[in-house]
C-alpha cells in the first residue's frame, strides 16, 4: 500500500502543569491519503499511542501524573482538574479506563496468603437501588490482603469493595475467585461478626479464623464502661456528674494499668474506696479487662496463650455480669480467640489502616455519589491497582 501525505492537524493536549501553570501541548499530526482503490480507509491519521490515545484529551504523561497525585497526595480530582485547567469531567473520562484496566487484572490477587475483612459505611443518604436513582447500601465489605513480605512486615493492601455487610456478601466474593486463590489463603482476620465467620468456614475451609485484637480489648473496654454506669444507676439512681467519684475516673478506665501516673493510682484508689462494697466491682471489671490487654501484650505468645486459655476458664463466672457476658462471647470465639496466639500474632490491624485511608480520601472528595467511581479511586489509594507507570 502506497499513501501519500495530506497535510497535518493540529491537536491541543492537555499536559502536566509546570510552574504552577496550566500546559497545552500542540502536535501537529500527519495525515495520510491512501491512493489504492480498494482502501476502505481512504485517509487516516498518525498515531502515537506513547503521545496520546485516540481522540484523547490528555497526554497519556498528564494521565499517569493526576493518578499518581491522587494516590501519593491525597489529591482530589476537582483540585487535579484545577491545576490542568480542565473539567472533572474531562480528567476522569481519561483516567477512568486506566484504573479499570488495572481492577480487571487477574494478577491482583496472586500470592495472597493472609487476608483480612472489614465494613465501612460509603454514603448517608437514601439507600434507594442504583436503577431507582439511588446509591445502594450504605454499608460496602472490603477485603485487605494481609500478607507478610520476605522481612516478616505486612503491607496491607485493599483488594476489593463488595455492597452489603452480609457473610452471604464476603461469601460470593470469595466464591468469585476460584479455588487457587481460596487455596492460598492461609490466615483469615476479622472482626467478631458471624456473619463473616460463616463465609469464612464455607469457603476458606483451610484458613485459619483470627479474631482482631484490638476489638476483644475494645469490647473488653465497653463492658467496664458499661459496669460503671450500672453501679453509678443503682447506687445514686442516676447519671454520673462531675464529682461523682465513678464519674471522674471514667477516662481512667480505658487506659492501661501500665500507663497510668502515680497521681492517676491516687485517684483511682480514692474513687473506689469511696464506696468500697458497691464500687468493688467496677475494679473487679477493670482487673478483668487489663488481663486481656495483657495476654496481647505478653512478649511470649506461649505465655499469652495460657492467659488467654484462664480469661476462657474465669470469666464467663465472673461476679460481674458484664464480664460474665464477655467471657461467654469469648468461649463462643474460643479458636478465633487462642488463634492470634498461634499464627504469628495476625490481626486485621492492616484493614483498619485501609479504613482509615479510605475515610481520608472520602472527606477530601466531600462525599461520592457513584459507587464504582469509589471502588476505583479506593483500590488506587488502598494499594489494590498495580502498574508500572505508578510511583
Amino acid at each position: 500500500m502506497i499513501a501519500h501525505s495530506h497535510g497535518r492537524r493540529d491537536v491541543r493536549l492537555i499536559d502536566v502543569p509546570c510552574f504552577g501553570r496550566p500546559v497545552r501541548l500542540v502536535w501537529r499530526k500527519r495525515t495520510w491519503r491512501c491512493g489504492e482503490e480498494k482502501c476502505t480507509a481512504r485517509s487516516f491519521t498518525e498515531q502515537r499511542e506513547d503521545l496520546a490515545g485516540p481522540r484523547a484529551l490528555l497526554t497519556v504523561r498528564a494521565c499517569w501524573w493526576a493518578i499518581n497525585q491522587l494516590r501519593r497526595e491525597h489529591a482530589s480530582v476537582a483540585g487535579l482538574a484545577r491545576q490542568l485547567g480542565t473539567t472533572w469531567r474531562t480528567l476522569w473520562r481519561s483516567i477512568e479506563p486506566l484504573l479499570e484496566a488495572m481492577a480487571v487484572d487477574p494478577a491482583r490477587f496472586e500470592n495472597v496468603t493472609s487476608l483480612g475483612v472489614d465494613e465501612h459505611i460509603w454514603h448517608h443518604v437514601s439507600t434507594r437501588p442504583i436503577k431507582d436513582g439511588g446509591r445502594g447500601p450504605k454499608e460496602l465489605t472490603g477485603m485487605v490482603d494481609l500478607s507478610r513480605d520476605q522481612e516478616g512486615r505486612v503491607r496491607a493492601r485493599l483488594l476489593d469493595l463488595v455492597p452489603g455487610r452480609s457473610g452471604k456478601a464476603y461469601a460470593d466474593w470469595l466464591e468469585e475467585r476460584g479455588n487457587a486463590f481460596r487455596d492460598g489463603v492461609k490466615v483469615a482476620a476479622l472482626d467478631p461478626f458471624q456473619g463473616y465467620k460463616t463465609a469464612i468456614d464455607d469457603k476458606l475451609e483451610d484458613a485459619v479464623a483470627v479474631v482482631d485484637a484490638f476489638h476483644v480489648v475494645k469490647l473488653g473496654t465497653a463492658a467496664v464502661d458499661e459496669c460503671r454506669r450500672r453501679v453509678q444507676q443503682e447506687t445514686l439512681g442516676r447519671r454520673g456528674r462531675k464529682g461523682d467519684p465513678l464519674y471522674g475516673i471514667q477516662k481512667l478506665l480505658r487506659a492501661g494499668a501500665e500507663k497510668l501516673t502515680d497521681k492517676q493510682w491516687a485517684r483511682f484508689e480514692k474513687a473506689i474506696a469511696a464506696r468500697p462494697d458497691e464500687h468493688l466491682q467496677v475494679w473487679i471489671a477493670w482487673s478483668c479487662a487489663q488481663q486481656l490487654r495483657t495476654a496481647y501484650r505478653h512478649p511470649d505468645p506461649a505465655e499469652g496463650r495460657k492467659i488467654a486459655t484462664k480469661i476462657l476458664d474465669s470469666f464467663p463466672t465472673c461476679p460481674v455480669p458484664e464480664m460474665a457476658r464477655l467471657g461467654r462471647t469469648l468461649k463462643r470465639w474460643k479458636e478465633a480467640f487462642l488463634a492470634y496466639f498461634e499464627t504469628g500474632r495476625s490481626n486485621n490491624g492492616g484493614t483498619e489502616a485501609i479504613n482509615g485511608l479510605i475515610e481520608l480520601h472520602r472527606r477530601v472528595a466531600r462525599g461520592f455519589r457513584n459507587r464504582e467511581n469509589y471502588r476505583l479511586r479506593m483500590l488506587l489509594i488502598g494499594g489494590g491497582l498495580s502498574h508500572p507507570h505508578l510511583k
